[in-house]
């Protein structure tokens, strides 16, 4: 699952509530094994948050529903000032390496109607694994969205998300390797051909938070920072 928005007001006040609720909710849910917070450093919005799921499936499933459909009353609080939310479950198209940096790049775009499969194969035979084996990367990934869910009450207490689009992650702790690579790969005629025009969007993130299911599992929730109701 995919993530990209902006927040109205005191940015700490949300990572505070991301890092000591939220995320660790999200974690208890059978299926969720990662999640991992970004942050802008050029570009936006704000920040970008992904989450690792055992499949698809899990958009669906009881205990995740019941989770978007009982908010507690901090994530109440907290959702009016969700700003240009894009989010959606996406299936992995491709991907090389493994891990991630410190710092990446995200790609938001279109593939024109018909080029998808040439698109993904050249991201998964050529343009992936040649900029997963330079020096200073981590991983790519590459990201198809899948269909919209049903509207539930935490996201009508913030208003309807609006779709994703394809999606490319690349993260590497070398930032020079890191941005003329994804420059190069932009620019590349196949890339460019296959492209629906004024869809591709770039942003620079830095890494924020990392935790996987098994880590929010030893540790209690913080309820304590929660504020007075």
């Amino acid at each position: 699952m995919l993530l990209f928005y902006d927040i109205e007001g005191d940015s700490a006040d949300h990572d505070e509530w991301h890092s000591a609720e939220h995320l660790h909710e999200r974690l208890s849910i059978p299926g969720f094994l990662r999640a991992t917070r970004w942050v802008a450093e050029s570009g936006g919005p704000r920040y970008f948050i992904l989450y690792e799921v055992s499949s698809l499936d899990v958009a669906t499933s009881p205990d995740y529903l019941q989770r978007l459909n009982r908010p507690s009353a901090w994530t109440q609080s907290m959702m009016g000032r969700f700003r240009g939310m894009h989010r959606g479950f996406g299936s992995l198209a491709a991907r090389a390496g493994f891990g991630f940096g410190d710092k990446a790049r995200v790609l938001r775009f279109a593939p024109l109607e018909g080029r998808e499969l040439e698109i993904t194969a050249w991201m998964n035979e050529v343009a992936l694994p040649g900029i997963a084996s330079l020096k200073g990367m981590a991983s790519l990934s590459l990201f198809k969205p899948a269909a919209a869910r049903p509207m539930t009450k935490e996201q009508s207490l913030r208003g309807a998300d609006r779709p994703l689009n394809w999606v490319l992650l690349a993260s590497a702790y070398d930032s020079q390797v890191l941005e003329a690579s994804i420059t190069e790969a932009m620019n590349a005629r196949i890339f460019q051909d296959c492209l629906t025009p004024s869809t591709l969007t770039r942003t620079a993130y830095r890494l924020q938070f990392t935790a996987s299911a098994q880590e929010a599992l030893k540790n209690p929730r913080a309820l304590r920072h929660a504020p007075a109701t």
